[in-house]
């Protein structure tokens, strides 16, 4: 072999320690579903936005406002794909910015992924305890305080996914497909079974028809976004991916068209079902369920068990995926470097898994102590979430074409697709956030103090230890192993 072969052959990857090349596709594409929770999805976020609960005023129309978040996030696919066919990060979003727009502005582009990834797993868990509760309420089961009830499924949750994601990506990313599958399919059943029974009462007129105003839409774009969001996480693994170049790029393109589809139909039904809808249910915590309660209190036990799932499974995958940018940056020296060490049989980053589900699990119980209703929870966990991904989105889609420029193949298009991407979402993000403001809500400025703090910490880092600051990018590296079978050619 030449000396100008072997430069580009690691001994030993930068992120070794993690299972490699193991997961086939669909594994890969199931990490993608079961963190953007198509089921739960479906029944939870176009409820938040029908009521107005996020921005307080009428609410815009579902169809339209699915529709911009969906073209929004398929840029963004456009924008990662090529990315991911050359790079097998393991941190995804945060490597790709490094590789393009160098390690400070990565600094921001992992934190606001890291601070996404945890408030939709916050929103998730919060999300399981509340449709848990309600599945034993319309089967008639005795309760007691609903609180304590809700923090106990939210506490059993968080160990049972704790438990999965240390064992493995593959039980944990089989597990969640088969949760995900299981619950589409029951949504989807008692849906047509509802439209079925009451196709007389539904008028689908108003599904078309444009309500609301363009402030309300900003802000249910962003909300809408919060649907989509994780679909970029198969980037993660790109150490575990027994084909990172074929089947990361595959599951990040069709995840969000798909999921988009099933949104748009969801959205639909569910526009014109709850403005059909008695007041105290479309104001109630779980709309779709009460409204199925009201003919058949079974059916809406069964719809709540498959919404609960398809959460939990969401949780599982947001943890795999931050658990993985916080094992990198532990491994590079941003972080602690406990985070980056892995479980010494099954081969995860347990230590980063470990440290953050108390977190992860400690916020929605303090939602429910403090007596906050668990829509406005979920309403407010999910808008957070959506401005740290969509962030982190920004950041990685502009540096698409400096990622490819580095590499020597750079083209017109995707100057274009990496300049008309940041600026489509950093519109929205902006006319949101400026609506948001305005009416007294400061989500917002959260995620504004969060990368600040970044900015800050990444500057620390430029002028006092430069030398943790340049290792930011690492990835998994070719090995010897992976072209000659632990043989060396000489």
């Amino acid at each position: 072999m030449s000396a100008r072969s072997d430069r580009y052959i690691s001994a030993q990857s930068p992120v070794e320690g993690l299972r490699r090349r193991r997961l086939s596709f669909l594994p890969v594409f199931a990490q993608a579903v079961a963190n953007v929770a198509p089921a739960g999805a479906m029944s939870v976020i176009p409820a938040l936005i029908f009521p107005g609960l996020v921005f307080g005023s009428s609410s815009p129309n579902l169809l339209m406002t699915f529709g911009a978040a969906m073209a929004v996030i398929i840029l963004v696919a456009l924008c990662l794909r090529p990315m991911a066919q050359r790079m097998a990060a393991v941190s995804g979003l945060y490597s790709y910015t490094a590789r393009g727009l160098g390690p400070r502005t990565a600094i921001s582009a992992g934190w606001s992924a890291v601070f996404g990834y945890a408030l939709v797993a916050m929103a998730s868990l919060l999300a399981v305890g509340t449709y848990v509760v309600e599945l034993f309420l319309n089967l008639g089961l005795p309760m007691g305080d609903p609180k304590v009830s809700t923090a106990v499924v939210i506490l059993a949750a968080a160990g049972a996914a704790c438990f999965l994601m240390v064992r493995g990506i593959r039980l944990s990313a089989w597990s969640t497909l088969l949760m995900e599958s299981i619950s589409i399919a029951i949504l989807t059943v008692v849906l047509i079974v509802y439209f079925t029974f009451n196709a007389s009462n539904v008028n689908l007129d108003g599904v078309f028809s444009w309500h609301g105003n363009f402030d309300s839409l900003w802000i249910g774009i962003v909300v809408a976004v919060s649907a989509f969001v994780g679909f970029e996480s198969p980037t993660t693994l790109g150490g575990e991916a027994r084909r990172p170049f074929v089947s990361i790029p595959r599951a990040i393109t069709w995840t969000p068209i798909l999921a988009g589809v099933l949104y748009l139909i969801a959205a639909s039904a569910q526009d014109a079902a709850l403005r059909e809808a008695p007041p105290g249910i479309i104001a109630s915590s779980t709309p779709l369920s009460n409204l199925i309660s009201s003919t058949s209190p079974m059916v809406a036990a069964v719809l709540d068990l498959g919404i609960a799932a398809s959460w939990f499974a969401c949780a599982i995958a947001s943890v795999n995926a931050l658990a993985r940018i916080l094992f990198c940056m532990g491994r590079e020296g941003v972080a602690l470097h406990a985070v980056g060490r892995t479980h010494p049989v099954f081969r995860t980053p347990s230590t980063a898994i470990m440290m953050v589900m108390p977190v992860i699990a400690g916020v929605p119980i303090m939602v429910i102590i403090f007596g906050v209703s668990p829509g406005v929870g979920l309403a407010n966990l999910f808008t957070l979430g959506a401005y740290g991904y969509l962030g982190s989105y920004i950041l990685a889609s502009a540096s698409l074409p400096f990622f490819l420029r580095r590499i020597g193949e750079s083209t017109n298009g995707s100057w274009i697709l990496g300049a008309a991407t940041p600026l489509i979402l950093a519109f929205v993000l902006w006319a949101a956030a400026t609506v948001s403001i305005q009416a007294g809500n400061f989500q917002s400025l959260i995620y504004g103090a969060v990368l600040l703090a970044s900015v800050l910490y990444a500057s620390f880092l430029h002028y006092r230890q430069p030398g943790r600051l340049a290792s930011i990018g690492i990835y998994d590296e070719t090995r010897h192993s992976d072209l000659f079978h632990d043989r060396r050619i000489p």
